[in-house]
């Protein structure tokens, strides 16, 4: 990967190591588009939590919830389109924004400058509410257990996303 190109990814959920969408991030790695950097935290708290078909979003809200584990890669310009494609920033279901983190172990010491996909903005911070304000430190295996990919039942997230937070269930 030419340095100009590279974008370094915070991801949290379905696309780390043993979850639903590995299989893209390995496919980056093999076609030498993303290079795997090791386990990161979030420097700031944020909010995680997962929604209809069990679907991760991290939701741009600063000091709140915990500060989150994930992993971090080096992209590269086509990686990040497929990311992009992936995560569905086009259509409103994540926004690609910057994030501060650190890696594991090193809590305290360099913080790395990244992006992350967040829950899009449209619904966020409601859909923070709608689970009570309690997130997870990691979307680990015991959450990805619940992950149904749509490209598997075909369903329409967003909708899914707007009949969850009107409803009082």
């Amino acid at each position: 990967m030419a340095e100009a190109e590279q974008v370094l990814i915070f991801t949290y959920g379905t696309l780390k190591q043993g979850h639903g969408n590995l299989h893209l991030t390995q496919h980056l790695i093999h076609q030498k588009e993303a290079v795997f950097l090791g386990p990161h935290f979030t420097h700031q708290p944020h909010p995680l939590v997962t929604g209809p078909h069990g679907i991760p979003y991290l939701i741009n809200l600063p000091s709140h919830g915990h500060r989150v584990k994930g992993e971090l890669y080096s992209v590269s310009a086509t990686g990040l389109v497929r990311l992009d494609q992936l995560e569905g920033t086009g259509i409103g279901h994540y926004e690609r924004l910057p994030i501060q983190v650190c890696r594991e172990g090193d809590e305290e010491g360099v913080l790395v400058g990244a992006e992350a996909y967040f829950a899009h903005r449209s619904f966020g911070e409601r859909l923070w509410e709608r689970k009570g304000k309690v997130g997870l430190i990691e979307f680990g295996e015991e959450e990805g257990k619940g992950y149904v990919r749509m490209e598997d039942h075909g369903f329409d997230f967003l909708g899914d996303i707007t009949s969850f937070l009107a409803s009082n269930d």
